[in-house]
């Protein structure tokens, strides 16, 4: 199986190349996973170009190293370079399918999360492969002009074909046509009717209203405790009324004469889970900015930390806390246990893992918190 001449770069390059692209992908792929406002749009644009570009490269790298793989089963350095060829072409397939409209259920698991997990899981061989094989390419490798047409063209491939396969589902009609820039597919229903998510671990029980308190610490003047009856909510719950404030020092543990001056605050916002899917959904409950107010930051305090039952939590600069709503009930319903009972993170243009769920902390920090980003591979271990 050998290219035929001047239509693949010359061998060193396309090892480089493949070795670049997979990089980006990674890279792209898992900043993406916070991309939530249109803006960040480039990203998930990028990773699409890059892994159909890489598609290309990776038909380069078989036609000319398929006679060495043929041999695997007697070489253990070259049975690890065909795992991971196999998974790499696997990556593809599941990305390329999911673009497509692909909806398979798998085990609970969609088309995008096993694209994520095999992204990550080839990485290791990656490796591995670079540092047994890996030859410096020299500077023959990239010069003349037949290269240049040959990258031009690549990056041509890539682009025409992403746009290609968003065209190519429209006119199929398949779910991949209603997807957000994300690649996330539409859920309908209303209220509390939209898939149960719980990161990693999580898994706490049922939460008992009458004993929950959320706090308000860290840098603050006034450190707060609310019960669940001193939340602002919709007409026909019990506890505070719409138009209520929120009073402290009304047996919640607050300090002596603060007053949360919360009414229940309504936030249209598309809740966008990074396993496939999205809802677009109005979110009652009480604004943080009204709880910042009433608690006090001190004049150190710029980040904002939402802490959860099971240790989960994640954070913000202040200036976008104040916006954040904690909520109490979606489209008129009190939310389930599932979906964050009683209170959940509501945070516009962030994606779903970030909207924490079973609210009992909002910590205010003079720096954020990289602990942050191990708790959520941790949470549920040490729930309180």
């Amino acid at each position: 199986m050998r290219s035929g001449p001047g239509l693949a770069p010359r061998p060193r390059a396309v090892d480089w190349t493949i070795l670049a692209a997979l990089t980006l992908a990674l890279a792209t792929g898992l900043l993406s996973l916070t991309a939530g406002s249109a803006g960040d749009a480039w990203l998930v644009v990028l990773h699409g170009i890059g892994g159909l570009a890489l598609v290309v490269l990776v038909y380069w790298k078989l036609r000319r190293v398929w006679p060495r793989l043929a041999a695997a089963a007697s070489d253990r350095t070259v049975a690890l370079s065909a795992l991971l060829a196999a998974m790499t072409l696997a990556v593809l397939a599941t990305g390329v399918a999911w673009a497509l409209g692909a909806t398979p259920d798998l085990w609970g698991w969609t088309l995008l999360t096993l694209h994520a997990v095999l992204g990550v899981l080839i990485v290791p061989l990656a490796l591995y492969h670079l540092l047994r094989r890996a030859r410096p390419p020299t500077r023959a490798d990239w010069e003349g002009r037949r290269t240049a047409l040959q990258y031009a063209g690549l990056a041509a491939v890539g682009a025409l074909a992403y746009r290609g396969q968003k065209a190519l589902t429209a006119a199929l009609g398949t779910t991949g046509a209603d997807r957000r820039f994300t690649g996330s597919n539409p859920e309908g229903g209303t209220g509390n009717r939209f898939p149960v998510t719980n990161w990693m671990l999580d898994d706490p029980d049922p939460i008992d209203a009458g004993e929950w308190r959320l706090r308000v610490v860290g840098r603050v003047e006034r450190p707060l405790a609310l019960g669940y009856g001193d939340l602002p909510t919709v007409s026909g719950e019990s506890g505070a009324s719409a138009s209520d404030g929120i009073e402290a020092g009304a047996g919640a543990g607050n300090a002596a004469g603060a007053v949360v001056s919360a009414p229940a605050a309504v936030e249209r916002a598309t809740l966008d889970c990074t396993s496939g899917w999205y809802v677009e959904r109005d979110w009652q409950g009480v604004r943080v900015g009204a709880l910042l107010d009433a608690a006090g930051p001190a004049g150190d305090g710029r980040f904002v930390t939402f802490r959860s039952v099971t240790g989960y939590r994640f954070g913000v600069p202040l200036s976008e806390a104040r916006d954040v709503v904690l909520a109490t009930h979606v489209d008129g319903e009190r939310l389930t246990h599932g979906h964050g009972f009683p209170l959940r993170v509501v945070a516009p243009e962030r994606r779903g893992f970030q909207w924490v769920k079973w609210v009992v902390a909002v910590e205010v920090r003079e720096r954020p918190d990289p602990g942050q980003w191990l708790a959520i591979f941790l949470s549920g271990v040490d729930a309180e």
